[in-house]
């Protein structure tokens, strides 16, 4: 697969992951947008395959479905993030922009869970006060985490069972 092929991959992925197309209609405009924004980024440019995908390839570690919710939730902000900077005047960007703003609006708790990934990264746990507020979770963190398998086991089957992914 070419390096001009992995964004298109990653937004149809995206937006049929949350049932975003009703029809085939809005993902053959949203190529071709894509396809204007390739030229715009000039994407055929040869160190474009260097180093490999940005984005498929992290999804392939993401397997449940409120897990892809969390990554995918941050790659539309990524994008969103990209777009800001780009020329609004060219209609293809809008509509893209305006698709991922969509997307984004139906991933709120992608986005929150993200977050709070993000926030557990910047704890100082050098703290002696967050140590302490650390320690005096720890119990039910474990607690949490001793429960979940078996729990966790049975939703996983029965989801499976009821899931049309």
């Amino acid at each position: 697969m070419t390096s001009q092929t992995y964004s298109l991959l990653v937004l149809s992925v995206i937006m049929i992951y949350f049932g975003h197309f009703g029809n085939s209609s809005i993902l053959a405009r949203l190529q071709n947008d894509i396809d204007q924004l390739k030229a715009d980024f000039n994407s055929s440019h040869s160190d474009v395959a260097d180093g490999g995908p940005i984005f498929t390839e992290k999804l392939i570690n993401w397997t449940e479905r409120n897990e892809k919710r969390i990554i995918l939730s941050q790659i539309v902000s990524m994008y969103l993030e990209m777009l800001e900077k780009t020329d609004k005047s060219k209609a293809h960007v809008r509509n893209i922009s305006e698709e991922l703003y969509t997307l984004r609006n139906s991933l709120p708790d992608g986005l929150k869970k993200m977050k709070d990934l993000m926030d557990l990264t910047k704890l100082q746990m050098s703290d002696l006060k967050i140590q302490r507020k650390a320690v005096n979770e720890m119990f039910s963190v474990l607690q949490k985490l001793v429960e979940t398998p078996a729990s966790l086991k049975r939703k996983r089957s029965q989801s499976q069972r009821r899931c049309k992914c």
